[in-house]
C-alpha cells in the first residue's frame, strides 16, 4: 500500500509521522455520549479506547497527540469523562508512548481533569538528517491561526467528511502552501458521535478554520478499513465537478 503523501500514513481517522514517530488524532470530544443521550453500541469510552489501541499496536508510536477539542462540554468535566482521559492514557503507556494534549474551543474546562501539561501548539522538530521530507510540523486545533511558523500544520476542528451518493464517509483534507507557505493537514473527527461536515459544496473560505482561504485547493484522503487502503482524490475545485 502507498500513502499518498510521503512521510505520512493514514489510518482510520488518524494520521501517522514517520519520520517524527508521532500519531495525532483530534477532537475525541470525550463526554460527548454522556451530554447528548447518545451512546456507541459498546460505549464511547470502550469505542475510544479499543480504537486507539488499534492504531498504536500498528503503528508503534513514541508520542499520541490530540489536536483539540479532547472533551465535548465547555464548563465541566464529568468523572465519567475523566475515567475515560485516563483509560486512553493507560492505552498509550501500555504501548510505550505518551499522550500530550493540545486545546481546541470546546477545552476551557480541560485543565480540571489533567494533571499533564495542555499545550496550545505542538511543535515538532524536523526529523533526523537523512529523512526524505524534513520539516517543522506544528499540531494545533485549527480554530485560531497559530502563532508558530512551520513547514506544516496539522489540524482537527472541521470534521471534514465527503459525501458520495448519500454515503458521508470521514476524510482528511490536504493542501501545499496553504497558510504562510505552508503545507496544511485537516484531520476527520476521533469521535464517531460527530457525523461529519460534509466539504463536497465548500469553496473560499466556506471551512470553519482561518488556516485554509481557498477550499479548492485541498485534496480529499479516504482511509479505506476494508482495504486498508488510503484512496486520494483530485482537490476538490476538481472533484466536485466529478461528482
Amino acid at each position: 500500500m502507498t500513502d499518498p503523501v510521503p512521510g505520512l500514513s493514514f489510518d482510520e481517522r488518524a494520521l501517522y509521522m514517520n519520520g517524527s514517530d508521532v500519531l495525532v488524532v483530534a477532537d475525541l470530544h470525550v463526554g460527548r455520549a454522556e451530554s447528548s443521550a447518545v451512546s456507541l453500541p459498546l460505549g464511547e469510552r470502550a469505542d475510544l479506547v479499543d480504537r486507539l489501541s488499534r492504531l498504536a499496536d500498528r503503528f508503534d508510536p513514541e508520542t499520541v497527540v490530540v489536536a483539540g477539542d479532547v472533551v465535548h462540554t465547555f464548563d465541566r468535566v464529568s468523572d465519567r469523562s475523566v475515567a475515560t482521559l485516563d483509560a486512553l492514557r493507560e492505552v498509550c503507556a501500555a504501548a510505550g508512548a505518551t499522550l500530550d494534549l493540545v486545546a481546541g474551543n470546546h477545552d476551557t474546562a480541560l485543565s480540571t481533569a489533567w494533571d499533564g501539561p495542555i499545550h496550545e501548539e505542538y511543535v515538532l522538530a524536523p526529523p533526523e538528517e537523512g529523512d526524505a521530507t524534513p520539516r517543522t510540523t506544528v499540531v494545533c486545533h485549527g480554530h485560531e491561526p497559530p502563532s508558530t511558523a512551520a513547514d506544516r500544520y496539522v489540524i482537527g476542528h472541521v470534521h471534514p467528511a465527503i459525501e458520495i451518493e448519500g454515503d458521508r464517509r470521514p476524510c482528511f483534507l490536504y493542501g501545499e502552501e496553504l497558510h504562510r507557505d505552508a503545507d496544511v493537514f485537516l484531520l476527520p473527527a476521533f469521535t464517531r458521535l460527530a457525523s461529519g461536515v460534509a466539504v463536497n459544496g465548500v469553496r473560499g473560505e466556506g471551512l470553519d478554520t482561518p488556516l485554509v482561504a481557498d477550499a479548492d485547493r485541498l485534496s480529499p484522503v479516504v482511509f479505506d478499513s476494508e482495504t486498508g487502503e488510503s484512496l486520494a482524490f483530485p482537490e476538490l475545485g476538481v472533484f466536485r465537478r466529478l461528482l
